[in-house]
């Protein structure tokens, strides 16, 4: 029998507020590659999409295993953080994937979705796209992550599960880490 698939998505912001921080991003995904691999059965698991934003997002790596590599994430020189188009985007996208791995016979998981910002949106109506995201089926659990000058009670809105800070001392990748550890643990099927 086929494990279970448990689908991930790193969102990140790399509007200009963010371009310092880049590079903990790109070193927080290896890391978190190297925990996958370490686990033979988060190795058959997880399946990891990558989405950057500034003033529009793009997915950058669409859904597949954790241990594929993934691009490097890149900074724009764009000003804007436009959560809302980001939340929208996302919507249609663990919507979509869920579908095809439901349509393929896998056992799918709640979907975790791991949010790295400064919680700096400069679009005023992102909470309603918020609002649609979470009002999914499947509603994906949400996880926020905090660098740089951060905004926390912007962050606590939208990580409602849980919610780190880089200012902390804790590392993105160890982050993801326990954060999917933790979703493994529990049975939650979609």
């Amino acid at each position: 029998m086929e494990p279970d698939v448990l689908p991930c998505y790193l969102v990140c912001d790399v509007s200009f507020s963010m371009s310092d921080h880049i590079d903990e991003v790109n070193a927080g995904m290896r890391e978190f590659r190297g925990v996958v691999h370490a686990d033979r059965r988060a190795t058959a698991q997880i399946r990891l999409c990558v989405v950057a934003f500034a003033e529009s997002p793009l997915v950058v790596r669409p859904l597949q295993p954790a241990l594929d590599p993934a691009e490097l994430i890149r900074p724009r020189q764009e000003s804007g953080s436009d959560f809302g188009s980001a939340f929208t985007l996302l919507r249609t996208v663990i919507e979509r994937d869920v579908r095809a791995l439901k349509e393929r016979g896998l056992r799918v998981r709640r979907p975790v979705l791991f949010f790295v910002s400064d919680g700096r949106p400069t679009d005023p109506a992102w909470p309603a796209a918020l609002a649609r995201l979470t009002a999914t089926e499947p509603c994906p659990e949400m996880i926020a992550f905090g660098l740089g000058a951060v905004d926390q009670p912007t962050l606590d809105r939208i990580g409602t599960s849980r919610l780190f800070l880089g200012r902390d001392g804790v590392r993105l990748g160890i982050a993801l880490a326990s954060s999917v550890a933790r979703t493994v643990s529990r049975q939650e099927l979609v």
